[in-house]
């Protein structure tokens, strides 16, 4: 599954074209793994909290939230070194212990996302998620929200060798399928990081809830609404 070169995923659709035509351009979906963060899931607030809690405990500026948006996309192992240079594990445990505190509470459903979910389950595709959430948290949460019935894997920051962009999580998210990462496995996030690991795996990307980004996904989609839609019209098309 870790062998990819061979594998080229349709180019990307205009940004401007209608479901109708993403559906009839995009790969018909077999499988689809979901980021989650900010994907399915509200987490901005108890992200924000915890990040400033630790940044103020280190004796750092707080950040304001649209720097918090820009600089938390990798996983905590990959971006605390570079934040907090030799004491990034003192301020690891820092905000583990902050996060740990809010992060239930504080969970919201994104609009529309069990909807999403409920339309891909009846479907019959399988589903998956990849994200740079510790992955004992990611887990917790989707048991909290009761959708870890959902999920054929959950995938969290430092269960595979790499966290994303690496393709190494969506490699494992799919291991316990028979479906091999490739066209047919949509990757969904929020996140030029997300966009860059389902290219590394040779995956479709969608882009859900950002107008632009770079690198391009092979679609962008305004919410979770929009997707199912995406979604149900590549089932239906034949062709796709």
């Amino acid at each position: 599954m870790g062998d990819v070169t061979s594998i080229v995923a349709p180019a990307p659709v205009p940004p401007d074209s209608d479901i109708a035509t993403a559906a009839r351009t995009l790969a018909r979906p077999r499988a689809i793994i979901f980021d989650w963060d900010n994907t399915l899931v509200d987490t901005w607030p108890c992200i924000g909290r915890a990040t400033n809690i630790t940044l103020e405990t280190m004796g750092l500026p707080t950040w304001t939230d649209s720097e918090i948006r820009a600089r938390v996309a990798g996983s905590l192992r990959d971006t605390f070194p570079r934040i907090y240079g030799a004491r990034w594990e003192e301020a690891r445990e820092v905000y583990y212990r902050a996060f740990k505190t809010v992060h239930l509470e504080m969970l919201a459903a994104l609009p529309g996302a069990e909807a999403l979910l409920n339309t891909a389950a009846q479907a019959g595709l399988y589903m998956g998620v990849v994200s740079n959430k510790v992955g004992g948290y990611l887990r917790s949460e989707a048991a909290h929200l009761g959708w870890d019935r959902y999920f054929g894997r959950l995938v969290g920051a430092e269960d595979a060798v790499r966290d994303k962009p690496a393709p190494d999580p969506i490699w494992l998210a799919l291991s316990d399928s028979a479906i091999p990462a490739g066209p047919q496995v949509w990757f969904v996030g929020d996140t030029a990081v997300d966009v860059d690991c389902g290219r590394a795996a040779g995956c479709t990307t969608i882009l859900v809830h950002r107008e632009t980004t770079d690198p391009i996904p092979h679609y962008r989609t305004a919410d979770c609404e929009t997707l199912a839609q995406l979604i149900g019209a590549a089932l239906a098309n034949p062709t796709s």
